[in-house]
């Protein structure tokens, strides 16, 4: 999900830390108040611009679904062709004042991707955190990345605690404070990207999702 789904990795990464090379990772969880389900993101999610069969990931696994126990896994497929496997990313979900946030640590990505220590931080934190806001909308989901050009500005401007990475080609962004000062971070600075990536719920069981892919891999392989 991170690049498999520009969505969550984008957001939580990829959608929380890969997106492209840029990233953005905070000392802290967002405040205090951390639930671990919201009802309704159950079932299963692609993107909203892909139409079953078409687009440049309609011939690989690009989706992730939350079951009624609301375990969030992505739908992960080792080589073309292979069985799905679910791989399980613990998430959180945070309301305040209106606003919905997913929070998710570097360390429970650890089985999804491999992510280096945050760029330019010593001592090397025992973990950091991603954000993404979201809003939704039925059967649908904006999910919206932290905007790392953002938050390197209000770190230039002293108005966040933190460290900026700056290459040619990347930006590593890392945002020091406590729980706090992390919900107030939201609450007064727009740090989200304008642009959301959306989420549809598929009327396909994860076993019909399968199916279909795999079908559809047979069928490009001829």
């Amino acid at each position: 999900m991170i690049r498999t789904l520009r969505t969550l990795a984008c957001a939580l990464a990829c959608a929380f830390a890969l997106a492209g090379c840029n990233e953005t990772r905070f000392e802290a969880p967002l405040g205090d108040n951390i639930e671990t389900c919201d009802v309704q993101w159950k079932g299963l999610w692609t993107p909203a611009d892909e139409k079953p069969g078409e687009g440049p990931g309609a011939e690989h696994a690009n989706a992730f679904f939350v079951d009624h126990e609301c375990r969030f896994s992505v739908l992960d497929q080792p080589e073309r062709g292979a069985p799905l496997k679910q791989i399980h990313v613990p998430l959180n979900f945070v309301h305040d004042g209106g606003n919905h946030y997913l929070v998710v640590s570097d360390a429970q990505l650890k089985g999804l991707v491999k992510l280096d220590p945050p760029h330019a931080v010593a001592p090397v934190p025992e973990k950091s955190f991603f954000y993404a806001r979201y809003r939704t909308h039925g059967s649908r989901i904006d999910l919206y990345d932290v905007d790392a050009e953002r938050v390197a500005k209000l770190i230039l401007d002293a108005k966040l605690d933190g460290t900026i990475d700056k290459t040619a080609t990347e930006l590593h962004v890392y945002v020091r404070g406590n729980r706090q000062a992390m919900l107030d971070m939201v609450r007064r600075h727009a740090i989200f990207a304008d642009k959301p990536v959306t989420l549809v719920r598929s009327d396909l069981s994860v076993e019909a999702y399968e199916k279909a892919l795999l079908e559809r891999q047979r069928a490009g392989a001829r």
